[in-house]
């Protein structure tokens, strides 16, 4: 499986687990990793100039761990995106007070 399958995978994890942990279902997220792939959601949510409105719903619930900006922090899949891009994640959580 290569890498990129792997980060889809571990993106629908974390929509799993919300819907699990949290009792949140990220409707929207969904539907984006399902139509463009993990890897381009991702990229499309790091280029956005606004947060999610998940990723407030994930603070708001105390799981900032179970978002996009936090998974791309993680080894392996930080080596997937630019540092521009792991900048963008790194100032979101921050910003919040979570460190990745």
């Amino acid at each position: 499986m290569s890498r990129e399958t792997e980060f889809h995978e571990a993106m629908l994890d974390i929509y799993k687990r919300a819907q699990r942990e949290c009792r949140y279902t990220p409707t929207r997220f969904l539907q984006m990793v399902s139509e463009q792939g993990g890897l381009q959601a991702a990229k499309g949510l790091l280029a956005s100039a606004e947060v999610s409105q998940g990723f407030t719903t994930l603070w708001e619930k105390g799981r900032l761990d179970l978002s996009m900006e936090a998974l791309v922090l993680r080894s392996p899949w930080c080596e997937l995106f630019s540092e521009d891009e792991l900048a963008v994640a790194r100032e979101r959580l921050s910003q919040l007070g979570y460190e990745a």
